[in-house]
C-alpha cells in the first residue's frame, strides 16, 4: 500500500494505494519490527487523515489482504502481555486510564499502568521465594555441612516482616477502589419535593424530566460529575410513597434500594408543604444530608439547621453553590487521595488477602514441620504471582480484556 517498508522507527510520509493503484491518502508510515514494539511483535502504523471515507476506505483494503483481519477487543493490549511486554496490573492501569473521567482516577491509573504495583509485588514475591529456599534447603541439604541448620527462624522473620507490609497495604480504607468506581450520591425523599430539578441544576443540564405531577419519575436517573477532580455519580430516585401503582412501586423500591448503597445521600425536602414524620430520612449507615427545596416559595416553613442540611431552591439557584461546594469537601474527604493507593480493584485486594492467610498459616505451624511451611510459602508467592499475572489467570484474562476498545 505506501510501495516500500520504510526503515524501522523512523516517520516515512507515503503515498498510500488500494489494488488497482488509485490513491487512497497520503499518510504517515511508521514500522516497528519485533520484539522491540509495543506488543513485541512486527507492528506498523499508519497515520491517516480522519475523514471517515478515507478511513473506511483503508480498512476495506487491508481487510483484502491476505493473512490480516480485524482485532479484537483488546487483542494488542493482550499480545503485549502475553509477549512479556506488560504484567496484568499494567493491563488493568491501562483500561482504567482509558476510562478515567477525572484527573483524579487518571493520576491512579497511570501510576498503576507504569507499575507502581508490579514493583512492589514483584519485590515481595522475590523476598518470599528467597525465603521459601532457605527452608527448601534445610529440607533438602541438612546432611550437608555447609548448609546451615537454623535456616527456617530467618526465613519466618522474612514472612513475618512481608506479613506486616501486606496488611498495611490492605488497610487502606479501600481508597483506591473508591477512587476508580466514584463516589456515589443518591438524591431521594417524597414525591414532588424537587429532587429532578435539583439534580438537573447541579448537572447543569436538562438529565431528568421535571412534573408538576407526582410520581414522574418511576426509574434511576444517573449523571457522572467531575468535583474538583474527584468522579462523582448523583443519582435521581423515585420519590418515596405507599402506593398501588406497580411501575411506581418498583421505582420506589429501586430507589431505596440505590439510597441503601448509596456513599452519600440528600434528603430532599419541600419547603412549602408540611413535614410528616413518617417521611423523614432512611435509617441506614452512609451519611444523609437534609436539603430544604423550594425556599423561593412565599410562606415557607423553616428549614433544618445544622452543618448537614442546606436550604435551597432548584429553582432560582439559591444555596446551589453552598451544596455544591459542601458536596466537593465531602467527595474529597470520601476519597482521601493524601496518599497514593496500590489496590485499585476486588482482585488484587483478593490475591493480597490469600496472601496474608498463607502466610498466617506459615507462621502457625508447629516446630519440626518444615514441609507445611515450605508448602505455605510456596501458596503466597503463588497469589502474589497472580497479580502479576506470571501464574493461573488465563481463567480471568477474558473478563479483564472483554471491556477494552477494539484494537485496545
Amino acid at each position: 500500500m505506501a510501495g516500500r517498508l520504510p526503515e524501522p522507527r523512523r516517520v516515512r510520509l507515503a503515498k498510500l494505494r488500494d489494488q488497482h493503484g488509485d490513491i487512497l491518502d497520503e499518510a504517515l508510515t511508521l514500522w516497528f519490527p519485533g520484539p522491540h514494539s509495543e506488543t513485541g511483535e512486527d507492528m506498523a502504523e499508519l497515520h491517516l487523515h480522519g475523514g471517515r471515507a478515507v478511513i473506511a476506505a483503508v480498512l476495506t483494503v487491508l481487510g483484502a489482504l491476505e493473512g490480516l483481519r480485524a482485532a479484537e477487543p483488546g487483542e494488542f493490549t493482550r499480545r503485549a502481555f502475553e509477549n512479556g511486554r506488560i504484567d496484568l496490573t499494567a493491563v488493568e492501569g491501562l483500561a482504567d486510564l482509558i476510562g478515567a473521567d477525572t484527573q483524579a482516577q487518571r493520576r491512579q491509573a497511570f501510576r498503576q499502568m507504569s507499575g507502581a504495583f508490579a514493583e512492589r509485588a514483584e519485590a515481595w514475591r522475590s523476598d518470599l521465594i528467597a525465603a521459601l529456599a532457605m527452608v527448601e534447603a534445610g529440607i533438602d541439604f541438612s546432611d550437608e555441612a555447609d548448609v546451615p541448620t537454623t535456616l527456617l527462624t530467618p526465613a519466618l522473620a522474612q514472612a513475618a516482616a512481608l506479613r506486616s507490609e501486606i496488611t498495611a497495604v490492605l488497610a487502606d480504607d479501600r481508597r483506591g477502589e473508591r477512587l476508580r468506581d466514584g463516589l456515589v450520591v443518591a438524591i431521594a425523599g417524597p414525591p414532588n419535593a424537587g429532587k429532578s430539578s435539583l439534580l438537573n441544576r447541579i448537572a447543569r443540564r436538562e438529565a431528568a424530566i421535571v412534573s408538576p405531577f407526582e410520581g414522574t419519575t418511576r426509574d434511576v436517573i444517573e449523571v457522572h460529575l467531575d468535583l474538583e477532580g474527584y468522579p462523582v455519580t448523583l443519582v435521581d430516585t423515585a420519590g418515596i410513597r405507599e402506593t398501588f401503582d406497580p411501575i411506581e412501586r418498583e421505582g420506589v423500591r429501586r430507589a431505596q434500594e440505590r439510597a441503601g448503597s448509596a456513599g452519600l445521600v440528600l434528603w430532599v425536602t419541600d419547603g412549602v408543604q408540611a413535614a410528616n414524620p413518617a417521611k423523614s430520612e432512611p435509617a441506614q449507615a452512609a451519611p444523609v444530608w437534609r436539603v430544604h427545596n423550594k425556599i423561593d416559595l412565599a410562606g415557607g416553613r423553616p428549614g433544618p439547621e445544622g452543618p448537614a442540611s442546606f436550604r435551597v431552591s432548584a429553582l432560582t439557584g439559591e444555596g446551589l453553590a453552598e451544596l455544591a461546594d459542601a458536596l466537593s469537601g465531602h467527595a474529597a474527604n470520601w476519597f482521601d487521595s493524601t496518599e497514593p493507593s496500590l489496590v485499585t480493584r476486588a482482585r488484587h485486594r483478593q490475591a493480597l488477602g490469600e496472601t496474608v492467610d498463607a502466610l498466617d498459616r506459615a507462621l502457625a505451624v508447629a516446630a519440626g514441620r518444615d514441609e507445611v511451611v515450605a508448602e505455605e510459602l510456596r501458596l503466597a508467592a503463588r497469589a502474589l504471582g497472580r497479580l502479576t499475572g506470571r501464574v493461573d489467570v488465563d481463567d480471568i484474562l477474558d473478563v479483564i480484556f472483554r471491556d477494552f476498545c477494539i484494537g485496545k
